[in-house]
């Protein structure tokens, strides 16, 4: 019995914020995977390692998390006042599935120092010491990023002194400016509220009615307090991820918030919908020991926000998630937005598991209408590994 041979396909290992991937151009894809469908999606599934029933990805480049299980493919764009066009995939570990709903935004720090290093920038926009402006059109939620990335020498710097929390080693700052960030969801007409209320009741069977803020922003969300289901608001990964009883509670809340954010019809469509949209709980400033061990006192944070991603809790905080947060504490009303004290504020430090992050946004009222103009907050990126992936022939 014959087989075939591996396919060799040229490809990037990058960490962008505290999330992991595989990067590559569009150009260097297979003939057949170059545009969307069954092709694709099965070439990433077999690059990442999935679908993998172990949860390991043994046999890919996944990291067997949510975080690590991602895939990139950018090209030069044709769109006016744009460098170069991002397309995010989140692969699922154990189901032969990649979503394609949304952003990542972690990895989207790490889209312009690829795309300076991949060509893809003119090289006149680039100094030969300084900050580049890397202009991004993200093509899952058609949206601008705007990726301010450190250069040196004429190329990108990655060494630094800037610390993430979740992130061991330091790095270069990576300043993002996510455009207009009201997601344009498919069934949520454009609205940033797409109920058109800053908290709603939501009905969960099972659970109970809660109250929510659903927000598209960065990326749909449904955010609720910590203390209507039973917590503090403190919590690490362990005290969630290994209740199943738990993690179904979240996916209930989540697959009700989706329908009731109209980006699914039936709560059953949430299944195939695994990325889209986040569930995220908040609770008042408290002192609190980070995954690390880190110390972090009430005095350092306006608010605590723990939030899931693919079915766990995220070990910090996804980037799309960071900018839902930063417009939300913006508005006056919103869960968020109490949970950090209430009233007017242009930027928000809030405790995760790892740490802290700070994100800036800008609200105003416009015609009965909340409009943030961007939100605004800092990455690192680093280049882990570059060369080729290798899949078997008939992979895809």
């Amino acid at each position: 019995m014959s087989h075939l041979p591996q396919v060799k396909i040229a490809a990037t290992y990058m960490r962008g914020g505290t999330s992991k991937g595989v990067f590559f151009r569009l150009q260097d894809l297979p003939q057949t995977a170059q545009m969307p469908g069954p092709a694709r999606d099965a070439l990433l599934l077999r690059v990442i390692g999935s679908p993998d029933p172990y949860g390991k990805q043994i046999d890919g480049m996944g990291g067997a998390t949510s975080s690590t299980s991602k895939a990139v493919i950018l090209s030069r764009s044709n769109r006016e006042g744009h460098d170069v066009d991002y397309l995010f995939g989140q692969v699922a570990i154990d189901k032969a599935f990649v979503d394609w709903s949304g952003n990542c935004g972690n990895l989207s720090s790490a889209v312009g120092s690829f795309a300076i290093s991949a060509g893809m920038v003119d090289p006149e926009r680039i100094p030969q010491d300084g900050v580049a402006t890397v202009r991004i059109w993200q093509a899952n939620i058609g949206k601008s990023i705007i990726a301010h990335v450190p250069v040196s020498g004429g190329a990108v710097q990655e060494t630094g002194e800037f610390m993430l929390d979740g992130v061991t080693f330091p790095a270069a700052e990576v300043q993002l400016e996510f455009i207009d960030p009201a997601a344009e969801e498919e069934g949520a007409g454009g609205a940033m509220f797409p109920t058109g209320n800053l908290v709603d009741d939501l009905e969960v069977p099972g659970v109970g009615t809660l109250k929510a803020t659903m927000i598209n922003a960065g990326i749909p969300t449904i955010f609720i307090n910590a203390r209507d289901i039973g917590y503090t608001g403190t919590e690490l990964q362990e005290a969630i991820n290994g209740d199943a009883k738990a993690l179904a509670m979240f996916e209930a809340i989540r697959a009700h918030g989706a329908v009731r954010m109209g980006l699914i019809q039936h709560v059953a469509e949430a299944a195939k919908r695994q990325h889209t949209p986040k569930v995220a709980f908040v609770a008042g400033p408290s002192d609190y020991v980070s995954s690390s061990g880190k110390q972090v006192g009430a005095a350092d944070i306006d608010l605590q926000v723990r939030a899931l991603s693919m079915g766990k809790l995220h070990h910090a905080m996804m980037g799309t998630a960071a900018v839902a947060i930063g417009t939300a504490a913006a508005i006056p009303g919103t869960l968020v937005n109490l949970a950090a004290g209430g009233g007017a504020r242009s930027a928000v430090r809030f405790g995760h598991p790892s740490g802290t992050l700070r994100v800036g946004a800008e609200a105003s009222l416009v015609d009965g209408q909340w409009n943030v103009g961007k939100a605004i907050m800092s990455r690192s990126a680093r280049v882990l590994m570059e060369g080729w992936v290798r899949v078997p022939g008939d992979a895809f």
